[in-house]
């Protein structure tokens, strides 16, 4: 990351060179509630490359303060997606395991007057709470002795109450200018079993109380969030301060990142996810890690975009086009090139000899020489691609019609004889003749074609699906969001996804899933992990070749 476009690693720098800290300690604190995405990819880098930088550590903790919505699977995918994008943390936390710390902390307000029971529904709370505009009013239980709030707790971590039946709540200031400060719930009723904890706690801390004790109690010197908790940082400073933690970390807020045409929520994630939009977490549609990774995306490419978006405050809505910019670049050196058919039209050369196979030289990567030749058959029956075909063409169509020459790449020039149709008039293939004259390689300048298709020899062409996607919502349809009681759900694409079936060279046969390719004039291409089993081949493509975005 570049130095003068990065102030939290400025400030880094000069709490070492003060003496203030003697190590950078970060924290990466996702909860388990869902997959994570793009966004939560911007902060990985942040708190892991900063730590990393300065010699210093990143935990990874679970922010698992709500059992309701959280799940071991999501946990387990997290630590996948973390070590996947080349991080690796020095401790692995969960908020749960400092629950008794936690209930130790919220007596210690009560007992020092700062914190009460209260019997508020959730709905009286939300509107004793005043506005922006207007101060909140008191609770008529924010005066309860310190020997009734203390018995009440108790009762309620023993489960004598109902969920939602009595909160516990900070008594700050009711007047504060700052909605957060205005006497904030602190634990809450919740009889639920807890994938960490069990059935041992019935009552939860909230996470803004949680989590400042947690950067607390684990050292943290820097607690890198987004800006959307910056409202929250005197509350988050107040309980560090009031529950007379040794460690004071510092809250740090950074702009969010968001991607253009796709859609960032874990609940809109979610509804996509379990009403069968897509194809669960991992679809390569989404903007989830798992699905950027299925569709084929580097953990390369992911840190060079997020380092080339920047740190800032502000919020900040990047063109999808600039994270396949850096996909390209990071694949170019190291994808394969080989061809594939997506749409096969067979093509029978009537003048190359029966049943003879040649095998012809290609580079596996023009771009990289290390990476050596590959070998390529070719025979009498080869496919192109149906695109690559016009029997009555306009102008400057360049490639296969009636009577025109064209090179095969990396083989020689075919001519187009005749056109074989079925009886709908289709047209299924193609008879043409070849020139053994303009093999490539040989310095063939006898006469130049503008044209130059890829094919794949038929006989022993490998059969493979190949899918093409598109954004699965666009930024212009989701402006209509809300009008006429429409719900993006409403907008999804749904051409999003095309499946194609065709063919690729033999040599792919071996391809393993999350190898990557680039397919001549189609793009680059990743092996589906989820659907390429039993010998099947899927392919995905990661990003066309080329595009019209400019860094």
């Amino acid at each position: 990351m570049e130095e003068n476009s990065n102030f939290i690693k400025t400030i880094m720098k000069d709490d070492l060179e003060s003496g203030k800290h003697k190590e950078i300690v970060t924290r990466f604190p996702p909860e388990p509630n869902g997959y994570l995405h793009i966004g939560h990819a911007k902060s990985i880098v942040i708190n892991f490359g900063l730590a990393d930088e300065f010699g210093g550590r990143t935990n990874l903790r679970f922010d698992d303060t709500n059992p309701v919505k959280e799940d071991k699977e999501y946990v387990d995918s997290i630590k996948e997606d973390v070590e996947w994008l080349g991080f690796q943390w020095d401790n692995l936390f969960f908020a749960s395991d400092y629950f008794d710390v936690m209930y130790e902390k919220a007596v210690l307000l009560i007992n020092k007057g700062l914190a009460y029971v209260d019997d508020l529904s959730a709905e009286e709370i939300r509107e004793y709470r005043g506005t922006l505009s207007e101060p909140g009013k008191e609770s008529p239980y924010r005066d309860r002795t310190v020997e009734e709030n203390l018995d009440l707790f108790e009762r309620m971590r023993k489960g004598e109450f109902a969920n939602g039946e009595k909160v516990l709540r900070a008594k700050i200031d009711m007047a504060s200018p700052n909605i957060n400060l205005r006497d904030p719930v602190i634990y809450r009723i919740a009889h639920v079993t807890h994938h960490n904890t069990g059935d041992r706690w019935c009552i939860y801390p909230m996470y803004a109380f949680a989590h400042p004790l947690e950067d607390a109690i684990e050292g943290v010197t820097h607690s890198l969030c987004t800006t959307e908790f910056e409202d929250q940082r005197p509350l988050y400073d107040w309980v560090v301060s009031n529950c007379e933690m040794e460690s004071t970390p510092r809250q740090i807020e950074f702009g969010r990142l968001n991607l253009t045409n796709t859609v960032m929520s874990k609940r809109k994630l979610k509804q996509l996810v379990e009403e069968g939009y897509v194809d669960g977490w991992d679809d390569p549609r989404l903007p989830t890690v798992s699905g950027l990774r299925r569709k084929g995306y580097t953990p390369e490419a992911i840190q060079e975009f997020v380092k080339a978006a920047g740190v800032s405050k502000g919020f900040s809505t990047v063109d999808e086009q600039m994270l396949e910019h850096f996909v390209r670049e990071d694949l170019k050196l190291k994808a394969p090139r080989t061809m594939a058919v997506l749409k096969p039209l067979k093509v029978i050369i009537t003048n190359y000899p029966e049943g003879e196979v040649e095998w012809l030289d290609a580079e596996i990567n023009p771009e990289n020489p290390e990476m050596g030749m590959r070998k390529i058959p070719f025979s009498r029956e080869i496919y192109v691609e149906q695109d690559d075909f016009m029997e009555n063409p306009p102008k400057k169509y360049f490639r296969l019609f009636p009577g025109n020459e064209v090179r095969l790449k990396h083989a020689y020039f075919i001519k187009c004889n005749e056109v074989i149709k079925d009886e709908a008039g289709n047209v299924v293939e193609l008879h043409c003749t070849y020139d053994p004259e303009t093999k490539s390689g040989t310095g063939f300048t006898g006469r130049k074609v503008k044209g130059t298709l890829h094919w794949v020899e038929a006989s022993l062409a490998v059969p493979a699906e190949f899918r093409l996607y598109e954004p699965l919502i666009r930024d212009e349809d989701l402006k209509e969001e809300g009008s006429e009681d429409k719900t993006f759900l409403d907008f999804v694409n749904k051409d999003s996804l095309i499946i194609e079936n065709g063919f690729v060279e033999p040599n792919m046969e071996a391809a393993k899933p999350q190898d990557k390719f680039q397919f001549f004039r189609h793009g680059y291409f990743n092996v589906d992990p989820k659907h390429s089993i039993d010998g099947k081949l899927v392919f995905n493509r990661s990003v066309s070749l080329k595009s019209s975005f400019k860094l």
